[in-house]
This record gives C-alpha cells, sequence and structure tokens, in this order.
C-alpha cells in the first residue's frame, strides 16, 4: 500500500509540475501579449484551474516527504511516547478531513458534470478539474493513513 501511494503521490506531483509549467507559460504570454493590446481570453480561469491542480498534486508527495512547516515549540519539549501519540492522532484526524474532503470534492464535480456547468468566460467543462483535485485530496488522506499506521505500528514495536 506504501509503494502505490508513492507511486501515486509521484505522479501527482508530475501532473502538478506540468500544470505549474503550463499556468507561468500562459501568464507569462498573457501578460506580454498585454504589450501589444491583445491580452488572452479567459486567462483568469485557466490559470486558476491550473493553480488547483498545481496544490492537489503536490499534496500527497510532500507529506510523503515531510516538507511541509512544523511549529514544534512546544511537543519538542514532549515524551517520546506522547510526541508518537500526538503524531498518530494527527494523522488520523487530517487523514478523516482529506478524506472528507475528497469524497465532497468528488460529489460536487459529479453535480459539474450532470448538470453541464460550464465555466464563465471560456464556457469549458471544468468537472475534470475538480475531479483531479478531489483525487490529490484522496492521495494526501491516504499517505496521512500510512503515516498514522506506521506511527502507531512503529510504537508497538518499541514497547516489545
Amino acid at each position: 500500500m506504501e509503494r502505490l501511494f508513492g507511486i501515486l503521490s509521484k505522479a501527482f506531483m508530475v501532473v502538478g509540475g506540468v500544470a505549474l509549467l503550463a499556468l507561468v507559460l500562459l501568464a507569462t504570454g498573457n501578460v506580454a501579449s498585454r504589450i501589444g493590446r491583445a491580452p488572452f481570453a479567459g486567462t483568469y480561469e485557466i490559470v486558476s484551474f491550473l493553480g488547483a491542480i498545481v496544490i492537489a498534486g503536490a499534496l500527497g508527495h510532500t507529506q510523503r516527504r515531510k516538507d511541509h512547516i512544523v511549529v514544534d515549540i512546544l511537543s519538542e519539549r514532549f515524551p517520546a511516547p506522547v510526541k508518537r501519540l500526538l503524531d498518530a492522532v494527527n494523522y488520523a484526524v487530517t487523514c478523516g478531513l482529506f478524506g472528507i474532503a475528497a469524497w465532497q470534492v468528488w460529489v460536487w464535480g459529479d453535480k459539474l458534470r450532470l448538470s453541464g456547468e460550464l465555466s464563465e468566460t471560456l464556457k469549458l467543462t471544468y468537472y475534470p478539474f475538480v475531479y483531479v483535485v478531489a483525487a490529490g485530496f484522496g492521495v494526501l488522506a491516504g499517505v496521512l493513513f500510512i503515516d498514522c499506521m506506521k506511527t502507531v505500528l512503529r510504537g508497538k514495536e518499541s514497547e516489545e
């Protein structure tokens, strides 16, 4: 399971990286084209969609590598078993939170797909972007679940 989420998180990181590259190229091209008084139509919409993919794509991989910001002013003074317990509770709660978020964002994507809703400016179907964000949240929830299990099992191994 850890290997599966490792592959998924890396794949989503690549998707997020490609979206970031496209976002930068589009935004730069739009700024350059404004000089000639011919900006791209719908740039704001596409940049918003790509930005959502960039963020959702990076979540799982960032959690796997523990590249997020941690403020541990208080917890660094706790004994190791207390820290481990707090980590396990934190992983479980955030796994639940992002699992629910993934589910609800997916439900929202279904509603958009079934209603045929389009973006305002370019009239694009944008539910695929919503599905990608939901999947990114799902990958993060899976990585957090694995972190929780590793924390709990590591605690049992050290007690024996």
